[in-house]
């Protein structure tokens, strides 16, 4: 589908820093964006509340704005703009719900309240991420061989509990159960662990 005039218009209005343009795109698409982020976390067997949308929201257009709309600057019209924002908005949710699993995994995610200061601290310097995944591969050596496999799938690589059921051979309502019990192996571990290594 090309790009509609409606759009372009916006878009351009946008760049020019007009005033309202940007409220008339956020009108616009929000509810596109919501779309992707009940699509992609269903899709990764997770039901996000409504607060875990509204900050899921809140990246997709701080991912946005950023740089000045460099996204939008990007965007060569070869698609909708609705298309290209689909794309865009995904990829900030998976990115985003990737961050929230490994998080997770070492016991630093629970209410929303909890994760929010984390997901900051490791949205703002990339090398957090990379540490985080790290410390996540030594606690998973505590583990069960079968169980570090599903909690790695699960939490590193993102796979639904229906892909990791596929992949392992096992049944797919065991797989919350293992994941309980690795997260909790893994908060004790870590709290056991002595601080600088």
């Amino acid at each position: 589908m090309a790009l509609t005039e409606i759009d372009r218009t916006l878009l351009k209005r946008c760049l020019a820093g007009e005033s309202g343009a940007w409220k008339d795109f956020v009108d616009r698409f929000i509810g596109l964006f919501i779309h992707v982020i009940n699509h992609t976390a269903h899709s990764r067997s997770v039901e996000p509340s409504t607060a875990d949308v509204d900050d899921l929201c809140s990246e997709v257009f701080l991912a946005i704005v950023a740089n000045h709309y460099a996204v939008l600057r990007q965007f060569r019209g070869n698609s909708s703009l609705a298309t290209y924002l689909t794309v865009i908005a995904r990829r900030v949710v998976v990115k985003e719900m990737t961050r929230r699993r490994m998080a997770e995994a070492l016991g630093h995610v629970g209410l929303r309240n909890d994760h929010a200061p984390v997901m900051t601290s490791i949205a703002a310097d990339g090398t957090a991420v990379i540490e985080q995944q790290e410390e996540v591969e030594r606690l998973l050596e505590e583990l069960p061989e079968e169980d570090a496999r599903v909690v790695r799938l699960f939490h590193l690589e993102g796979k639904s509990y229906r892909e990791i059921s596929s992949e392992l051979g096992i049944p797919e309502n065991s797989i919350g159960p293992v994941l309980s019990r690795a997260r909790e192996r893994l908060r004790q571990t870590n709290v056991g662990t002595p601080a600088g290594g």
